[in-house]
């Protein structure tokens, strides 16, 4: 049987609805970000003196960084409802103009994922974000007609992990850009505390820098793995959420003290032993890992490259020195990380431009 066969619809509910409860409410309560929440504050109270909906507002980043959960604080900051949908539901124009012509003046629209909007429904989002309207479209062919429609003033809370995607005039239409940095390991370390608080199982100050040291900067992941180390504890522990139970749970769930997990290894794996470190092209990669590209691409790449484990080159994907010294595995002679780190090097370890053969 298939580990997600093995897991239940109501397992799934469950996991969701605790992730939920462990979401902070208030700005004050969020953990993190100083500079974005310090410019968000300043721009819902002064949205807020002027009685007028606050500039859309746009936030880039990665994966778990809080996004959803800032944009549900911006509502409740706001004491407006809040309406959540995402890029890839709205494939028409008609699914956009739907959802905006039942906005409440002064509600909050939180789109994810807003690169991969349709670009029809991201024409329309357009002129609906400047001038409160939308033109819905009667008829075909010669004789259409496009009969303007004036919406409610609304906030657009779009959440993007690749702003680079958007393009100019949408991003230009909103009014403050938010960009999510990954966390520190204190700041990690806070949002563990609070969360073991509201589980009820107080966590020990080791266990929580171990669980920090292994999140990859993530709360979502930390926040994850602390129900991990939590449930080890209360099945195969004493019930307390200390070190050695911590170290426990996530060696079990193999996570390594670095926080690479089954995925990242297995990429680091496949391409020192079979392809000898590189350069490789993405697809190749991830046939060999048994995996879609857009998962190697998306969930395992950042990390690997931001932790100098990966490199990316004209030419493809190169294990550096570090993930060969991290592995165990002595590197071949003509192995190629000395482009990679070079590559690396030149570019800060970002790697956006590299291509993929």
């Amino acid at each position: 049987m298939h580990e997600r066969e093995a897991v239940s619809p109501e397992a799934d509910v469950d996991e969701l609805r605790i992730e939920g409860a462990l979401r902070p409410r208030v700005l004050d309560e969020f953990v993190g970000q100083e500079r974005v929440r310090e410019q968000l504050s300043l721009v819902l109270h002064s949205a807020q003196r002027r009685n007028r909906a606050p500039d859309h507002i746009l936030m880039s980043g990665g994966p778990g960084l809080g996004k959803t959960t800032l944009a549900m604080i911006i509502a409740a900051e706001l004491g407006a409802p809040l309406r959540i949908s995402s890029g890839p539901a709205i494939e028409r124009s008609g699914d956009l103009a739907a959802v905006l012509s039942t906005l409440q003046e002064g509600e909050v629209l939180f789109l994810d994922e807003i690169h991969r909007m349709a670009r029809p429904a991201e024409e329309m989002l357009y002129v609906a974000m400047e001038d409160f309207r939308v033109d819905v479209v009667v008829g075909k062919g010669p004789g259409a007609t496009a009969i303007p429609l004036d919406i409610a003033p609304f906030t657009l809370v779009g959440a993007t992990t690749r702003a680079g995607m958007l393009p100019a005039p949408l991003r230009d239409r909103f009014g403050f850009t938010a960009h999510m940095d990954f966390y520190e390991p204190a700041e990690l370390e806070r949002i563990l505390h609070r969360s073991a608080g509201l589980l009820g199982a107080p966590l020990d100050e080791e266990a929580a820098r171990e669980i920090a040291g292994r999140s990859r900067g993530t709360p979502r992941i930390a926040n994850r793995l602390l129900r991990r180390v939590r449930d080890y504890a209360e099945v195969r522990g004493d019930g307390q959420l200390t070190l050695a139970n911590a170290h426990a749970a996530l060696e079990l769930y193999e996570v390594d003290e670095l926080g690479l997990d089954r995925l990242d290894r297995a990429i680091l794996d496949v391409l020192m032993n079979r392809f000898r470190g590189g350069p490789v092209g993405l697809s190749t990669l991830a046939v060999s890992v048994g995996e879609e590209a857009e998962t190697v691409e998306v969930v395992a790449e950042p990390f690997l490259v931001r932790s100098g484990f990966l490199a990316r080159t004209p030419r493809g994907r190169v294990a550096t020195p570090q993930a060969w010294t991290h592995m165990g595995i002595t590197p071949p002679p003509d192995a190629a990380f000395g482009a990679a780190q070079a590559v690396a090097d030149a570019t800060g370890a970002a790697g956006t431009n590299g291509a993929t053969p």
